[in-house]
Parts: C-alpha cells; sequence; structure tokens
C-alpha cells in the first residue's frame, strides 16, 4: 500500500512494528534514529498515553537505489503494547508494506508473545491483510537477560511459517539494523514485483 509522491520523486513504505508492552519496539526505533544521517530523516513523533507511546518517523536510505525512478523513502512505526489500545493498533496498520513483530525473549513473557501475535493477525485480517502474504519478520528481543527462552523454543511457538527472525538487544544495536534490512528487503521485492 506504498504511497507514491510524484513532486518529491520518492514512493514511501509503511514499517510497523508490533508486539507485547515492553517488549522492545519503541527501543528499536529510537536506536534507527539516533544511527540515521540526519540529513536521511524526519522528526521522530511520540504519541503518549498515561501508559504507552507511538513512535513515528521516516527517513530515505541512500544506499538502496530507486525503484522505477523513484528514491524509497520508509515510514517506521510502533503500535502501543497495551490491549487497550488495540484500535490505535488497527489504525496504524492501515497502509502497512512491512512488520516486523518484535517479541520478548523472556519465558514469562510468551504467553503475552502469543496474544499479541494473535492480536496482530486478526487486525491485519479486519482490515483484509493476510500476515503470510505480508514482507514480515520476527526479532526475539531482549537476549540478554536472564531467564529467556531459547530461540528454538521461541521460533517453535511464533514462527511457524519459518519467516526471517533475529536475535536482538535493542538498547545495544544488536540485531536491529539486521531486522530493518530484512523486512525493507521483503517491501522492496514487492515494490519490484508492482504488489
Amino acid at each position: 500500500m506504498s504511497f507514491i509522491n510524484y513532486a518529491s520523486r520518492e514512493i514511501s513504505c509503511k514499517i510497523v512494528y508490533y508486539g507485547p508492552g515492553l517488549c522492545g519496539k519503541t527501543t528499536n526505533l529510537q536506536y534507527i534514529y539516533a544511527k540515521t544521517n540526519p540529513e536521511a530523516k524526519g522528526k521522530m513523533i511520540s504519541l503518549a498515553t498515561e501508559t504507552d507511546r507511538t513512535l513515528f518517523f521516516d527517513f530515505l536510505p541512500l544506499a538502496l537505489g530507486q525503484i522505477r525512478g523513484l528514491k524509497t523513502r520508509f515510514q517506521l512505526y510502533t503500535v502501543p503494547g497495551q490491549v487497550f489500545y488495540d484500535a490505535s493498533r488497527k489504525l496504524i496498520l492501515k497502509g502497512v508494506d512491512g512488520v516486523v513483530f518484535v517479541a520478548d525473549s523472556q519465558i514469562d513473557r510468551l504467553e503475552a508473545n502469543i496474544e499479541s501475535l494473535d492480536n496482530l493477525r486478526s487486525n491485519l485480517f479486519e482490515q483484509g491483510y493476510d500476515l503470510d502474504k505480508l514482507p514480515y519478520v520476527i526479532q526475539y528481543n531482549k537476549r540478554d537477560l536472564p531467564n529467556v527462552a531459547s530461540v528454538e523454543e521461541l521460533s517453535e511457538l511464533l514462527n511457524p511459517n519459518r519467516v526471517p527472525e533475529f536475535s536482538a538487544v535493542a538498547p545495544m544495536g544488536q540485531g536491529v539494523f539486521d531486522t530493518l534490512k530484512a523486512v525493507a528487503k521483503q517491501v522492496l521485492v514487492e515494490l519490484r514485483k508492482g504488489g
């Protein structure tokens, strides 16, 4: 559902970071924003509520080249993690081109990961999307903490279709850009197909 701005000769693609509360969605975006060339990015916008926040910014990666003579701009969004912000989540998913599911690797957060992934599927379905047909990757965050499930266990539980998956420690940047590059590459493949 990318948007073409013919005046600026750009295609804008929307990537949404989805996952349970406090799993590291915001930390991913903050790290990416901090490490992105200032000339290539817009302002980071934070919509804060009492218990959660939604972040958004866009950037123009200069190394990815052009599609049909147009530069590609990525818009990155996080969704609120708490369940009672479901209406906000649905709104943020409108027009999505790619999804990063950020899972919390801690054993006591496994159920929250499953619930959030089910919620993602149902919210996408309500809008006519199928997660299995979208550019989609999974990030297993918080790998540096004690009491984490193994990557194999997380993969078995959350990734039956074997989409690309990455281990991460978002505050340190470990796995952050690998995750972003993988979903961006999938989005670009879809754009080139004209899909």
